[in-house]
């Protein structure tokens, strides 16, 4: 369960737990040894990508040949189940990102409505720092966020307000005096040496397969080996109750159970209309365009043309649930709106905020900071006018999604890891519905998942290796 509290506003979640109760076990064979003074290496691959390219992979934290005791009668056990966890370090966020002693005066203030009133007069403010004043103006975009924000502010507050105050209580998160000094060590992340978005672009040169040779690859037990051309042309699932674990250009990542993945940009998503498969949920989380992403260049960007060019409306089925991640950009939340879902047929019903906070109860930023804020918009809607066929089986009817609801987690380490949604949808979508992630960057149980880095977060440097069992 990723639920630790549910309140009228909202939810309090733990993403980390949600992680590591995947059933992260991969079953490897291996012949243990005779002696009792001896040991062996195992391999953690259960398969093997056939690889176009060489070179020796990077270090890896999890998946290091694994040393396995012998059985006491000297057998051979035939495979023994190595166990993986997420890193706990990358939840490990105790300290807001951005202190708010600099914001104390806009907090005071009403929540920046001042700051607002006074923009919106003479679309200049003076902004006091430590070593002179400077005058600031504030262009449409930047008057239109800071009205929203202060529509939105007393909702955000008091609502991440309450659910953070059951945290405290049950000892989910810290009191502010407690364990404030720890955790400040930088994290250390894993180079990103395998480009799956690069890789993407050479599977373009790959000879296209017929419509019936892009249908859906499962991953049995037996499997030894997957062509390169399968990975990258068709749906791949993992239908077996364990985690597997394949190696991709030198680079291991973990598939949970029960998951299904494709690996391709915009320009090749065909398999996964061809899979089969029409879904009830659908969660888009997509790139969008902005100055910071033009500057780190972290991850190429959609323009909206080619965002409303996703092919929703062939993958949704009767009354799927649509949920957009927006940016805290009017111009995005606008575009979703009045444009975006209109075009799919899909009618918007609500708009929920994740609320990212510290181990600690605190906003990872100040809540009336003008640059950064410490939270982002969900867009629900609800697919119109698709005829539901005959069933045998009554129609099940499902709640409307609220309006005004508020999702608050200790965020992950890594850049847009975002929260588990599955829990919180349960009620908003029949059960044993199909689900799917656009612009995914990691698998989870029960979901199909596509992008051009949909293995990111999968990778096993993100994971450490338990003891191994029989």
């Amino acid at each position: 369960m990723s639920v630790v509290q549910q309140l009228s506003s909202g939810w309090l979640l733990d993403h980390f737990s949600f992680i590591n109760k995947i059933n992260y076990q991969v079953r490897q064979p291996h012949q243990l040894p005779h002696s009792k003074n001896e040991s062996t290496h195992v391999r953690s691959d259960c398969l093997q990508l056939a690889t176009t390219a060489s070179g020796s992979s990077a270090p890896l934290t999890a998946s290091d040949a694994i040393t396995k005791p012998e059985m006491r009668d000297g057998g051979d056990c035939g495979t023994f189940t190595q166990k993986y966890a997420f890193r706990s370090d990358l939840f490990n966020i105790v300290k807001p990102y951005i202190t708010p002693v600099v914001h104390e005066e806009g907090r005071q203030s009403n929540g920046g409505e001042d700051m607002v009133d006074a923009a919106g007069k003479g679309i200049s403010v003076a902004i006091v720092g430590k070593k002179r004043k400077r005058s600031v103006v504030f262009n449409q975009g930047e008057l239109d966020a800071m009205e929203y924000h202060t529509k939105i502010r007393e909702l955000i507050l008091d609502g991440s307000s309450q659910l953070i105050q059951e945290g405290l209580k049950s000892g989910f998160l810290y009191q502010l005096s407690e364990k404030r000094d720890k955790g400040s060590e930088p994290i250390a992340l894993p180079l990103d040496s395998c480009s799956l978005s690069g890789l993407c672009d050479l599977a373009k040169r790959l000879p296209p397969l017929s419509e019936m040779g892009q249908r859906t690859l499962q991953l049995m037990e037996e499997d030894a080996s997957v062509a390169e051309q399968d990975l990258f042309s068709r749906v791949i699932e993992n239908n077996s109750s364990f985690s597997k674990m394949i190696t991709l250009m030198g680079q291991k990542y973990l598939l949970p159970p029960k998951s299904s993945f494709l690996l391709s940009d915009i320009s090749c998503i065909q398999p996964l209309l061809n899979c089969g498969k029409m879904f009830d949920v659908i969660v888009i989380d997509p790139p969008w365009q902005n100055k910071s992403v033009k500057r780190s260049n972290r991850y190429s960007y959609l323009s909206p043309l080619q965002i409303q060019q996703i092919p929703v409306p062939q993958l949704a089925a009767p009354d799927c649930l649509v949920i957009t991640w927006v940016t805290n950009r009017q111009r995005h939340l606008r575009f979703v709106r009045d444009e975006l879902y209109p075009s799919w047929s899909v009618e918007t019903l609500a708009e929920w905020h994740w609320v990212k906070i510290t181990k600690t109860g605190e906003f990872v930023f100040p809540l009336d900071s003008p640059h950064k804020k410490p939270y982002e918009g969900l867009i629900l809607g609800r697919v119109q006018g698709k005829a539901i066929l005959p069933s045998s089986c009554p129609e099940v009817k499902v709640l409307p999604p609220p309006d005004g609801k508020v999702i608050v987690s200790v965020p992950c380490a890594l850049h847009s890891h975002k929260p588990p949604l599955a829990e919180v949808l349960k009620d908003y979508i029949k059960p044993g519905g199909e689900c799917l992630e656009l612009f995914a960057r990691s698998l989870q149980p029960g979901w199909t998942s596509w992008g051009n880095e949909v293995l990111k977060f999968q990778h096993v440097d993100y994971f450490v290796a338990l003891e191994p069992g029989c």
